[in-house]
């Protein structure tokens, strides 16, 4: 099954280089994500991932942010 759900995170350093950041989370496997930059020093990603749960969901892309950017905290889920 499919699920779409959005997780916002605090960028580690607000002078992170945004196109190597994006470049980073697509070959972390984000590349099932939106990108949205409107907020300095925070980033959105909308995903719509297949997965079994939307736990299941949620659990491995966060895995696979925290693989492109590991001082990544997640701030909201929805």
């Amino acid at each position: 099954m499919e699920y779409e759900f959005t997780i916002e995170f605090k960028l580690p350093s607000p002078d992170e280089d945004i196109d190597e950041l994006v470049e980073k989370l697509g070959a972390a496997g984000c590349d099932d994500a939106l990108v949205g930059l409107g907020t300095p020093g925070q980033i959105a990603l909308k995903f719509s991932r297949e997965a079994e749960s939307t736990q299941l969901a949620v659990e491995s892309a966060i895995r696979d942010i925290q693989k492109a950017v590991p001082s990544a905290v997640p701030q909201i889920f929805y």
